[in-house]
């Protein structure tokens, strides 16, 4: 039985862009908030027909999907994905990657010791 969460486990984290988005009206956006991926976040958007056309595609939709807030956007979609510089894209995969991949809060550790 896995009940010993910390108190205060953070599902959401902050971070700052390299370059930033610039909307169309010329804002500048680099301050956001990525959240936790559920598994509907990974397995929903391989329905999806672009990225049954092209798999790379997956992180654009994914990425859409879990940033709650960027800047002062918090309507966040695929364009907007889209419309970021190739750097700051990078950025924000890799933070998916680092936030999502399995910690030590995923299991319990093996009875007796491994």
């Amino acid at each position: 039985m896995n009940d010993h969460v910390r108190p205060g486990f953070a599902t959401e984290v902050g971070f700052t862009l390299p370059k930033g988005y610039v909307d169309a009206g010329g804002t500048l956006h680099r301050q956001g908030v990525m959240r936790l991926a559920t598994a509907a976040d990974e397995i929903l958007p391989l329905r999806d027909p672009r990225v049954q056309q092209n798999e790379a595609y997956l992180i654009v939709i994914v990425l859409a999907r879990v940033l709650v807030r960027l800047g002062s956007l918090t309507d966040i979609d695929t364009s907007t994905i889209e419309g970021l510089y190739a750097s700051d894209l990078a950025y924000l995969q890799q933070l998916y990657e680092r936030l999502n991949a399995p910690g030590e809060l995923d299991a319990d550790p093996a009875p007796g010791g491994a």
